[in-house]
């Protein structure tokens, strides 16, 4: 059975460096791509561009905190296009503003995970937000 496909929005390599070590540890095996603002977010899931062979995801890790656009507004650009709709979205940010955790789940997301700021705590949080991962 493939891996599944798991894009993680994400302007920070530190970040990006701690889930690759944490999806190791917890074994879930996941095809991961990486995107480092809002802009490549939608180009990646519109295959536009640099873009053009994205395979589509599975999943979405996205980040609030981001250059050029925010996460709440690929939220609300994923809305607009009901063929992105469909894709689960996990919020995975270091905001703990309720205004932030209300606003992402109104926009679809699926779950709001503040990053914890242990390495095991980040470990949890990846397989619970992996849980979203279609099981087929």
């Amino acid at each position: 059975m493939p891996n599944k496909v798991l894009l993680y929005v994400e302007d920070e390599d530190a970040a990006v460096f701690l889930l690759e070590t944490a999806l190791q540890e917890a074994q879930i095996p996941v095809q991961l791509y990486r995107v480092s603002d809002g802009e490549q977010a939608l180009a990646f899931l519109q295959k536009a561009g640099a873009y053009s062979k994205a395979p589509r995801p599975d999943l979405i890790l996205l980040d609030l905190n981001l250059p050029r656009m925010n996460g709440l507004e690929v939220l609300s650009e994923m809305q607009s296009h009901g063929d992105l709709r469909s894709i689960g979205v996990v919020v995975f940010t270091s905001s703990s503003l309720a205004a932030d955790r209300r606003r992402s789940l109104s926009l679809g997301a699926r779950e709001y995970i503040t990053k914890p700021s242990s390495f095991d705590g980040f470990v949890q949080a990846v397989r619970t937000a992996c849980s979203q991962l279609p099981t087929q």
